[in-house]
């Protein structure tokens, strides 16, 4: 949202964007750090929802969403990727009726499909994408997901990543970053690990096969540290599986709290390796041509593994320790950098968005 925001700014003379937060993400270090390190301005409006199971979270959203949404009166409302909130505002918006009529929704980081619906994030942007008025693409998979599923094709806009704007933005910035430093690691010498999707961590199966990869991948090379910012719910989940022993015997293991955007992508830019269950991960690797294996068994990102530098793994550790091995010996694949993944997303996005609402 942050480079929206900004290329908005652009045209304050005709368009006010007014940023709402919904709450779904409360801790610090993933929330309020974002925007103090983006430049952001305060959320003009903060629904402060409070930290519950996904189907409460998202109806109480919808609930003060709606009050504000009736106040406010929009001509846009724009919602980003496939979290709880971006679903949670796609629904209010389409059941107000202004002026007789649903408030218009803008997708940003539409079109993406892992066709896995049992991932939550599977159904939020299925249902967000019908929704939609306004359908932004970072990915040719996206135009041809929803041209399938019958979305007409001016409703349609190729314009890249977003997210990538933000990376071309601040990577000066976080290559100053001192978290290799702190860390007392060596550039090219470390694993950048994420978890924490619920076939990861939320299964206690799963959990002790991605404790044994980390075991092998010191096998392979022990003088490899592993650097695991660790996620809430993955705390959580190694807590209530009683994981904490095992995890933190391995050799050469770091563990962090989450991390702000300049440190993590600092420690993108300088790893040997990635291995992560995340979709903006796969991106930003892809970009930056760092290897990244993905521990899932499927990608809505598909462009980041057929042209870019991302494996979609699983958890099957014969083929992680495959490529892992051609990691080592520097014949892994180099990757290239998909098309409109330039740092100008937002600007072609915003330029659209203003030609739509003042038509």
């Amino acid at each position: 949202m942050a480079p929206v925001h900004k290329a908005l700014q652009k045209y304050k003379n005709k368009v006010i964007h007014k940023i709402l937060h919904t709450g779904q993400h409360f801790d610090d270090n993933m929330s309020a750090i974002f925007f103090r390190q983006l430049n952001l301005p305060k959320p003009h409006i903060h629904l402060e929802t409070e930290s519950k199971s996904p189907t409460e979270q998202t109806a109480e959203i919808m609930v003060k969403l709606e009050k504000v949404l009736i106040k406010e009166k929009p001509d846009l409302v724009m919602v980003y990727g496939d979290v709880n909130s971006t679903l949670a505002a796609s629904v209010v918006c389409s059941k107000i009726l202004l002026h007789d009529k649903p408030i218009p929704i803008a997708h940003i980081e539409s079109g993406l499909r892992s066709f896995d619906l049992t991932m939550p994030e599977e159904i939020n942007r299925m249902v967000t994408d019908t929704l939609s008025k306004y359908l932004f693409i970072t990915e040719q998979s996206g135009i041809d997901n929803l041209l399938k599923a019958g979305v007409p094709r001016q409703s349609i806009f190729f314009v890249g990543n977003t997210m990538i704007d933000s990376l071309v933005s601040y990577i000066r910035q976080a290559k100053k970053s001192s978290i290799i430093k702190e860390l007392c690691i060596t550039n090219k010498n470390y694993v950048l690990v994420t978890l924490h999707r619920p076939s990861n961590v939320d299964n206690l199966k799963n959990f002790r096969k991605v404790i044994d990869i980390f075991r092998y991948q010191n096998n392979i090379n022990s003088d490899t540290e592993i650097v695991f910012p660790i996620h809430p719910r993955t705390i959580k989940m190694m807590k209530k599986f009683k994981l904490e022993k095992d995890l933190f015997s391995i050799k050469n293991l770091i563990i962090t709290e989450p991390l702000g955007y300049f440190d993590f992508l600092n420690l993108i830019i300088n790893a040997k390796y990635i291995m992560t269950d995340s979709g903006g991960i796969q991106e930003e690797s892809t970009y930056l041509k760092v290897p990244c294996l993905t521990l899932r068994e499927n990608t809505e990102r598909p462009v980041t593994s057929i042209i870019g530098t991302n494996t979609i793994c699983g958890l099957n550790s014969k083929l992680i320790f495959s490529e892992i091995n051609k990691i080592e010996k520097g014949i892994y694949k180099k990757g290239k950098i998909p098309k409109y993944w330039d740092g100008k997303a937002s600007e072609r996005a915003a330029k659209i968005i203003v030609k739509k609402i003042l038509k």
